[in-house]
């Protein structure tokens, strides 16, 4: 079947890649001049399997409320539009914000996330895809609040893929924290997490791709419409050419919104604009093996080969992904006190990019109410751990093969 893929990025990358390898012919569409120049440019790097708890849990409100006071140091900063699209997502935000809603979602996630960890190690072990600075290294969250803490280690159960440790336990199993050994108070690890470079993997991953007769890359053009008849999408208008398509699918982040409006279709997605810095290290010593996320400061800090990468922050308002220097300022400060001799982060490169998310934490994969219409979407933080996984159950779908789990809390509602 002749299948386009609406976006270029690690989610649309991944779609195409499942896609050929079941035999599909492939029309990959990036309206950039180069694939992955957005979301999965330079995003945080982990592959956080087990850690997938939504943004949503009960308490955030209050938790936020107090953030915005504290000005532009906050983790979370939310800045109010003139916006129904926005004011509609906060209130569906609010509405999840219980925790039995963040358990349910979790598991969703949890499920999904674990699929996708299984679906990459075959893409590396069977398709031979490597040289993207991958590595099963382990996420350690270290938290200096006490009552964050224990929220935390309460909210485990019996998990034996999550192991709660004390502060001197987290300096053993990562020891450039020991400078910090005496503000914590513990930290949870995940030794089944990895972490790999998201753009030098979806650069792979089109390298793959081109060795296929059945793949085209259309970069550098914008879907002109849809067009659609007796309820199917039958081609799209890409500049001067009108692309014929068996199925269509739409994995192009935030900017799906405004693409299936038009069909009358409302995607519950609002871009939730992160930071992020990239540093070259100065050497190794004093710098963390072990993925690790500063809780309380809402900052994750990865090493990809030779460089660290550091991301952080959720900015609530609007579809501007233009660089705050205030914001990366503070990202500067708190990275040079946790990590001082990794390098001089004034000279880090600086990124900012909006990541395409749900009120609800959980992405949208599957059909819609039009017949060969496919959505693969929504990811939010987590674009990078559940885009092999999300793209290897969506191929399933269109190929009316039985998914390899189940895709309860993934689908699109009205």
């Amino acid at each position: 079947m002749r299948i386009a893929v609406i976006g270029a990025g690690v989610v649309g990358l991944t779609t195409a890649y499942a896609l050929i390898r079941q035999g599909h012919q492939i029309e990959l569409i990036e309206k950039r001049d180069q694939v992955a120049l957005e979301t999965s440019f330079a995003n945080g790097g982990q592959l956080s399997y087990r850690y997938v708890s939504p943004l949503a849990d009960a308490g955030v409100p209050l938790q936020a409320l107090g953030w915005m006071l504290r000005g532009a140091d906050a983790p979370l900063r939310f800045r109010p539009r003139m916006s129904m699209q926005q004011w509609r997502w906060c209130l569906r935000f609010l509405l999840a914000c219980r925790r039995s809603t963040n358990q349910r979602n979790a598991a969703h996630l949890l499920r999904l996330a674990l699929h996708s960890q299984q679906v990459l190690r075959s893409w590396r072990e069977h398709d031979g895809l490597s040289d993207f600075a991958w590595r099963a290294n382990g996420k350690l969250v270290i938290y200096r609040d006490g009552a964050n803490f224990e929220k935390a280690a309460a909210g485990l159960g019996t998990s034996s893929d999550q192991l709660v440790l004390d502060a001197q336990r987290c300096t053993e199993i990562e020891p450039a924290l020991l400078p910090l050994a005496g503000e914590l108070r513990g930290g949870i690890y995940s030794p089944g997490d990895e972490v790999a470079d998201c753009h030098l993997f979806c650069r792979r991953l089109l390298e793959r791709l081109k060795q296929s007769p059945d793949f085209r890359l259309h970069c550098g053009q914008a879907v002109g419409a849809l067009h659609s008849e007796r309820g199917r999408i039958h081609s799209l208008t890409l500049g001067n050419e009108e692309l014929k398509l068996d199925h269509l699918v739409v994995a192009a982040g935030a900017a799906s919104v405004a693409l299936l409006r038009p069909l009358g279709i409302e995607l519950p997605i609002y871009p939730l604009k992160g930071y992020s810095l990239t540093l070259p290290l100065n050497s190794r010593l004093g710098i963390p093996e072990t993925n690790v996320t500063d809780y309380d400061n809402k900052v994750v800090y990865a090493r990809l080969g030779d460089q660290l990468r550091v991301a952080a922050m959720v900015d609530i308002g609007g579809w501007d992904a233009n660089l705050d220097h205030g914001r990366i300022a503070m990202l500067q400060r708190l990275a040079s006190e946790i990590f001082p001799a990794a390098g001089d982060y004034r000279s880090a490169t600086q990124w900012a990019g909006l990541r395409p998310a749900t009120p609800e934490g959980t992405p949208l994969l599957g059909a819609t109410g039009i017949d060969n219409l496919w959505l693969n979407v929504g990811h939010g933080s987590l674009g990078f751990t559940l885009a092999c996984g999300s793209a290897e159950l969506l191929c399933d779908l269109i190929s009316n093969k039985r998914p390899g789990v189940a895709l309860d809390g993934l689908a699109l509602t009205s």
